[in-house]
C-alpha cells in the first residue's frame, strides 16, 4: 500500500497520474466532474493526438503496402536469379560429362580395333569384357545427361513462368506505388494541418506538463490519456477506462479540485 501512494504521489504533475502498479495514465474525468484549464487543454491536446495518430499510421501503412509489394517483386527476381544459376551449373555438369563421354567413346573405339588384333581367345575375352563394360558406363553416363538436359528444359520454363510473374508484379509495384504517393500527399497535408492544430493546443500548457505527456503518449502509442469512470455512485467507486483498475477516491478529488504540481 506504501509503494502505490508513493508511486501516485511521485508521479501526479497538474492532475496527470500515472500509476506503475497499473501501468497506465488517469488524466481525465468524467460524469460532470470540473478540470482545471491544464486539465481541460490536455484533453483537447489528446483528441488532437489521437487525429494525427491516426493519419501518421495511415501514411505508414499506406508506405508499407508499397514496400510489400516491392519485397514480392523482390523475392520473384531472386528465385529467378538462383533458378538461372541452377541452369547455368546443370549445363556445366552436362558438358563435363559429354567431354568425358567424348573420351570414353574414343576408348571404345580403341578396343573394337585391338579386339580385330587379338591373337588369342584369352586376349580377346578380355578386351571383350573391357569393352562392354566401358560401353555399360557409356551408356550410364549419356542417361545422365539426357536427365541433366529434360532438368534444364523444366527450370527454363519455370525460368518463362517467373519472368511472366515478374512483369505482373512489376505492373502491381508501379500501380500500387502511384496510388499510395497520391494518397500520401493527401495524407502529409492533414499530417500538417493537424500538426498546426496541436502546435496550437500546447500554447496554453506548461511545458512541464506538455513534456510528461508528450513521454507517456511515446510510451502509450499516444494513449495519454484514459478516462476516470465512476462504478458505483452510491459507494464512489473509481476506475480507470483505459485498464480498468480501481482508482482510489482521494486520487479523484485531486483531479478535480486541484490543477497543479502535488
Amino acid at each position: 500500500m506504501e509503494k502505490i501512494k508513493k508511486n501516485v504521489a511521485e508521479s501526479l504533475l497538474y492532475g496527470i497520474i500515472i500509476n506503475r502498479e497499473y501501468d497506465r495514465v488517469f488524466l481525465q474525468v468524467k460524469k460532470g466532474m470540473r478540470m482545471g484549464p491544464v486539465l481541460n487543454g490536455l484533453v483537447k491536446l489528446q483528441r488532437v493526438e489521437n487525429r494525427l495518430r491516426a493519419v501518421k499510421t495511415k501514411l505508414a501503412r499506406c508506405r508499407r503496402g508499397v514496400l510489400f509489394q516491392e519485397n514480392q517483386l523482390r523475392t520473384l527476381q531472386n528465385g529467378l536469379e538462383a533458378k538461372q544459376e541452377e541452369i547455368k551449373q546443370t549445363k556445366l555438369q552436362a558438358g563435363r560429362l559429354e567431354i568425358d563421354l567424348k573420351d570414353r567413346d574414343e576408348q571404345i573405339e580403341k578396343y573394337r580395333n585391338q579386339l580385330n588384333l587379338a591373337r588369342t581367345n584369352k586376349e580377346y575375352s578380355a578386351l571383350l569384357t573391357e569393352l562392354n563394360t566401358a560401353k555399360a558406363d557409356d551408356s550410364k553416363i549419356e542417361t545422365q545427361v539426357l536427365e541433366l538436359m529434360k532438368n534444364v528444359e523444366v527450370d527454363e520454363a519455370a525460368c518463362e513462368e517467373i519472368r511472366s510473374q515478374i512483369q505482373t508484379q512489376r505492373t502491381k509495384v508501379d500501380e500500387i506505388r502511384k496510388g499510395a504517393e497520391r494518397e500520401a500527399v493527401e495524407l502529409e497535408k492533414d499530417i500538417a494541418e493537424i500538426q498546426v492544430e496541436w502546435d496550437a493546443a500546447t500554447r496554453d500548457i506548461p511545458a512541464a506538463a506538455l513534456q510528461f505527456f508528450e513521454r507517456v503518449a511515446d510510451t502509450y502509442d499516444g494513449e495519454a490519456m484514459a478516462d476516470v469512470e465512476q462504478v458505483d455512485e452510491s459507494s464512489q467507486s473509481y476506475s480507470c477506462g483505459g485498464c480498468f483498475m480501481g482508482i482510489p477516491a482521494e486520487v479523484v478529488n485531486v483531479l478535480t479540485v486541484k490543477d497543479e504540481i502535488v
